[in-house]
């Protein structure tokens, strides 16, 4: 992984997307600090650095076809990584995975079907991962789709216990960052 890169989305990360300030997680704990991911994935260079770094870090390591995860942490980071892919001439196809089925047309759980099939090597990506609970439902989902999933990638680990339980699930979280890329800088 280019450390340049790196370092410039941890940076921009810093800027747009920390918070120092006491906050409820979607896990229901308590935190004094908040990290906002789909602030730096929506800002331009945000969504290339990203697309770029999980691209790089899907280009080594078993094969996927795909990537998705979770509406709507997941959304920018997949479609940042699906595009970086085509750039690169080694296209990933990205897909949603909703947290209810749509009420209307094709009732589906997971958007993108026409561009992802069963049997397909898939990575599931998340913005932040607390307790791999929203995580392991995208993992379920997935595999309930007829998905094989390889890979599990986030932008950030907070170190509060998700990656042991995506790990209890089978799989090693694969995180650009940590928690203490944030508090001990």
């Amino acid at each position: 992984m280019s450390e340049s890169l790196r370092f410039q989305l941890l940076k921009l990360l810093k800027e747009k997307s920390y918070l120092k300030k006491k906050v409820i997680l979607s896990s229901g704990k308590e935190s004094d600090f908040y990290i906002d991911v789909k602030q730096t994935a929506l800002h331009p260079k945000g969504m290339y650095l990203i697309g770029k770094l999980l691209f790089e870090k899907l280009k080594s390591g078993e094969k996927v076809e795909a990537v998705g995860g979770l509406t709507m942490g997941a959304d920018p980071l997949s479609v940042a990584t699906s595009l970086v892919s085509y750039l690169e001439k080694s296209p990933i196809a990205s897909f949603y995975i909703r947290k209810e089925p749509k009420k209307h047309g094709t009732e589906q759980w997971i958007e993108g079907t026409a561009n992802v099939s069963k049997g397909m090597k898939v990575a599931i990506i998340e913005d932040v991962v607390t307790t791999g609970a929203s995580t392991s439902t995208a993992i379920e989902r997935a595999q309930a789709s007829g998905y094989v999933v390889k890979r599990v990638l986030a932008i950030v680990d907070r170190q509060e216990g998700g990656c042991d339980a995506i790990q209890n699930a089978g799989f090693t979280l694969e995180s650009l960052f940590t928690k203490s890329d944030f508090i001990s800088n």
